[in-house]
């Protein structure tokens, strides 16, 4: 996977409020699955995920479900980059940021520093509510050459 991790970490005590504020059960799947979504810097896919929770017993259709349920409940979100594969995020963290995704080899990357604001006239009172996803394609600096 090759994604790089977060300064800060969270104990378990800290990841099960989270869960059971949330309304979610506690289990062993879902504490590693959002163990490893909150370390990550850039978005995971499902795949991704499996591929570093291993040998942890979380087989692929269990940790669909957990990530399916961290989402629902509001503690992970997920975005298609245009590619039809979700990429799953700790939901808050870097709030409505933009991802840069790679032309080339299809790297994403969180673009944390970066605030794009939506305004004018013509602008529908949704775009306010909503989440409002925003993608910058191009080529990341070791396709770029």
């Amino acid at each position: 996977m090759g994604a790089k991790k977060a300064k800060t970490s969270l104990g378990k005590d800290e990841i099960r409020a989270r869960l059971r504020d949330a309304g979610l059960r506690v289990t062993p799947g879902r504490l590693a699955t959002y163990a490893l979504l909150h370390e990550a810097t850039i978005p995971l896919t499902h795949s991704e995920v499996s591929e570093t929770l291993g040998d942890t017993g979380v087989d692929r259709a269990t940790l669909f479900r957990n990530l399916q349920d961290l989402t629902e409940a509001g503690l992970v979100t997920r975005t298609d980059r245009g590619d039809h594969v979700w990429r799953f995020e700790v939901a808050g963290r870097h709030a409505n940021h933009p991802h840069f995704v790679c032309v080339d080899c299809g790297d994403v990357a969180c673009l944390e520093d970066v605030d794009i604001e939506v305004k004018g006239r013509r602008v529908p009172r949704a775009v306010e509510t909503q989440n409002v996803e925003v993608q910058v394609r191009g080529r990341c600096d070791s396709c770029a050459g």
